[in-house]
């Protein structure tokens, strides 16, 4: 493991402990060089969970394009890394657990706006206006009314049609 202060190639795991309710190992390691710290999480590599895009083309799941959509939508609210990596976590044991070899990416985007509507109504629209490409400010209008009806009820917000390309 390469020390993300110095550079050095030669790093020792100081401890070692599996976080719970995931499939990930949380290591402590000491730069031989430098003698600085860092910590580092260990995931499985689920190999073979494949995402059928909208336009019919497949790639290889990964979790750090959730995480780079997440983080957009959270940008400047208050909201930790370590809740953004949560909902990340929940959503890849979802699609990991489950033995399933191919997912479609609205799913996830599905998945997604469901745990972002729990986690912060600002960066819940935020990924809705992208997810489902708003186009005028009456849809805006329309999901943060869907949104209030929701909260005031206590539901999960009602899914809107997606826009087809």
């Amino acid at each position: 493991m390469k020390c993300p202060y110095c550079g050095n190639e030669d790093t020792e795991v100081v401890d070692s402990r599996e976080v719970p309710n995931e499939s990930s190992i949380r290591r402590r390691r000491e730069c031989t060089e430098c003698k600085r710290r860092f910590t580092t999480y260990e995931k499985s590599d689920f190999a073979g969970v494949t995402v059928i895009k909208r336009n019919n083309t497949r790639e290889s799941f990964n979790r750090d394009k959730i995480l780079a959509g997440i983080m957009r939508a959270c940008e400047k609210r208050k909201i930790s890394r370590e809740a953004m990596d949560r909902v990340v976590d929940k959503i890849d044991a979802k699609i990991n657990g489950n033995d399933i070899k191919e997912i479609k990416s609205s799913a996830i985007g599905d998945m997604v706006i469901r745990e972002l509507f729990k986690l912060d109504p600002v960066a819940y629209i935020r990924f809705a206006s992208v997810y489902k490409n708003f186009d005028s400010p009456s849809e805006f209008k329309e999901v943060v009314k869907l949104f209030e009806e929701s909260k005031n009820k206590g539901k999960k917000p009602v899914k809107k049609k997606s826009k087809k390309k």
